[in-house]
């Protein structure tokens, strides 16, 4: 059953055969292009809130966010998913429960400081409560 067969009517069939066919020949060079290649290391940023960073490297980057540390419970979760390797799969669990949580707080944070979304909440929590005892009262 491995018997060669003629190929050429399909088009670009081998293009790893010939470099020429290959699209992205005209932009790769051997060597590579290194001419003049300089980098300083960015000055370490400081720190001004607590920085989250996976134990695999030995510290914080130069430049990292502060707009949002970790806090509340969704930054405690945040810091124990920060204690296993990014290879972990728990690693990751924890963050996205994390992020779930955060939005939890955000949204009782809300409810705390605007009257509007205060009323919201117990208008949404009065609802519920009639439906749950409107559908108790059925059975």
């Amino acid at each position: 059953m491995n018997q060669a067969t003629d190929h050429s009517h399909i088009p670009d069939w081998g293009v790893d055969l010939d470099p020429a066919k290959r699209p992205a020949v005209p932009m790769e060079r051997t060597p590579p292009r290194l001419d003049g290649l300089h980098w300083d290391r960015p000055s370490q940023q400081p720190r001004t809130v607590e920085v989250l960073h996976s134990i695999e490297r030995p510290g914080i980057t130069p430049v990292f966010g502060t707009s949002a540390p970790p806090k509340g419970l969704s930054g405690w979760i945040r810091r124990r998913a920060f204690r296993r390797s990014e290879s972990d799969l728990s690693h990751w669990m924890l963050l996205l429960l994390a992020d779930r949580v955060n939005v939890a707080e955000g949204l009782a944070d809300d409810v705390r400081r605007s009257p509007r979304a205060r009323a919201a909440a117990f208008g949404l929590a009065g609802a519920a409560l009639a439906l749950w005892v409107l559908r108790r009262r059925r059975t």
